[in-house]
């Protein structure tokens, strides 16, 4: 497992109305290399606000649609639950993504 990788989850979630959602992995390497049993993961939702802690993903991250991870609504997933593995950001999608996270989480 990478940062920056995306794999579709089936968590049961009582909050989010879809059976399966596609995570990103943002967790650091450390973290993911670790005997820790979860990592933290960011959401990919197929809309888009264009809001700064949102990272624009597609087709090219091995989705079906153009979308947009969520860097506000991190959660810790078990790391046995991300077995379904969907694709990886660019160098380039993961710097956005560092990018939007220091912003969601309030660090210059």
């Amino acid at each position: 497992m990478k940062r920056g990788e995306l794999y579709r989850v089936s968590l049961g979630s009582k909050t989010d109305t879809k059976k399966q959602r596609v995570y990103v992995i943002v967790s650091r390497q450390a973290l993911i290399d670790s005997a820790y049993s979860t990592l933290i993961c960011a959401p990919v939702y197929t809309n888009y606000e264009g809001l700064s802690t949102q990272v624009q993903v597609g087709i090219k991250e091995g989705l079906k649609h153009p979308s947009a991870i969520r860097c506000d609504e991190l959660i810790s997933i078990l790391k046995t639950r991300l077995t379904d593995y969907v694709g990886i950001l660019s160098e380039k999608k993961l710097s956005e993504l560092g990018y939007a996270l220091s912003i969601a989480i309030g660090i210059d």
